[in-house]
């Protein structure tokens, strides 16, 4: 019979107390489901059939960390008024387009530099043609690599209204009176009381990615008037181009408006080689009782927009003409001073722009000094 052991009680409350002392175990903690939150600044701009999206690559989980991995971005499309959920995606953006975020698990503080994301749909010409006075509604769905998703993005609208193609034999010419832009007209579509269209011209100076609208021309079955540019600046190169929009109207809103695409771009040199208006109504008058002898001249004044001045041109009978004034005269009107008795002076004045160019001489006017 084996004895008994007196301290084996003792030891075993030691080895308990060793085991069961270090600290008490608490509820475990839920997996992170790292579902990137939707973004909130999607952005659509529709050109032709095209509709080009923009929105910010999630940077950050619905539980406030740094986003890890990203899965599939959806391109939802729809023609509910509030999408609910995706459906069948009208396409998608794989996650390898976008630099991968940096590993490791924090929380996401701090300014972050945001990546932009882009897709390009193109609307079915069916659609268009079913719905013209409608609108469609995109959202984009960020998934997890589980193909899991906090939701959609916010949604933004866009025309689903059909477009025409651009005109043919688009010019521009470089004329005096501006820049003359002409087309091939085109004939509208069977008529649709809330849908019209206009021609839209736009014009972008060399080196430079600013467009100016310089007009539209209402599209009907006549053929359409040249448009003349006269805001352009002179000595500047420009690239114009035309399109033709789709205007739809909407109850109690403004206008919906759908660009169609662009005919090449006619690019023009305005060099300025064109005088402004000869001077017209000139009028010699002689002046000298009691004083000296002078003769004023006027003349009705040249109305262009560079106007520089006047030079003044002054022969006798058999002689040609010869330029009396040192600077170029500002008013229309001229005081000359150098005339002698007996003589009678032939008077004609041109008109000189800013670029120097020199109109020819106005109709001239005599007068003889006593």
């Amino acid at each position: 019979m084996p004895r008994p052991c007196y301290l084996g009680g003792f030891l075993c409350a030691i080895t308990l107390a060793t085991l069961c002392g270090c600290a008490s175990i608490g509820a475990p903690l839920p997996p992170e489901l790292q579902l990137p939150k939707p973004p909130t600044d999607l952005r659509a701009a529709r050109k032709g059939d095209k509709v080009y999206l923009v929105w910010s690559v999630p940077n950050a989980t619905t539980e406030r960390q740094t986003v890890r991995h990203l899965g599939t971005t959806e391109i939802c499309r729809s023609l509910e008024v509030a999408m609910s959920a995706c459906g069948t995606p009208a396409g998608e953006v794989a996650a390898s387009q976008f630099p991968v975020p940096a590993a490791g698990k924090h929380k996401a503080t701090g300014p972050v530099t945001k990546i932009q994301a882009t897709y390009t749909d193109t609307l079915p010409q069916e659609l268009q043609q079913k719905n013209p006075t409608e609108q469609v509604t995109y959202a984009v769905s960020v998934l997890n690599t589980s193909h899991r998703s906090a939701g959609l993005s916010n949604q933004v609208k866009v025309a689903v209204a059909p477009v025409l193609l651009p005109p043919e034999n688009f010019q521009a010419q470089v004329t005096s009176g501006g820049v003359t832009l002409s087309w091939t007209g085109i004939l509208p579509p069977s008529e649709n009381a809330e849908i019209h269209h206009i021609y839209r011209v736009y014009r972008r100076p060399e080196n430079s990615q600013t467009d100016t609208v310089v007009g539209e021309v209402p599209l009907s079955d006549s053929p359409p008037p040249p448009l003349v540019d006269h805001s352009f600046e002179w000595e500047k190169t420009y690239s114009y181009r035309l399109t033709v929009v789709t205007l739809v109207a909407q109850r109690g809103g403004p206008e919906l408006q759908v660009e169609g695409d662009d005919t090449p771009a006619a690019r023009v040199s305005a060099h300025d080689v064109y005088p402004p208006g000869i001077p017209s109504g000139l009028q010699a008058v002689f002046s000298g009782v009691g004083q000296a002898p002078f003769v004023d001249l006027i003349w009705a004044p040249v109305t262009d927009a560079d106007l520089f001045g006047y030079n003044i041109y002054r022969h006798e009978q058999g002689v040609q003409p010869v330029k009396i004034n040192s600077e170029l005269v500002k008013s229309p009107a001229f005081r000359d001073t150098n005339v002698v008795s007996g003589q009678q002076y032939v008077y004609s004045v041109s008109a000189v722009d800013l670029r120097g160019n020199e109109s020819a001489k106005s109709e001239e006017a005599s007068e003889a000094v006593p």
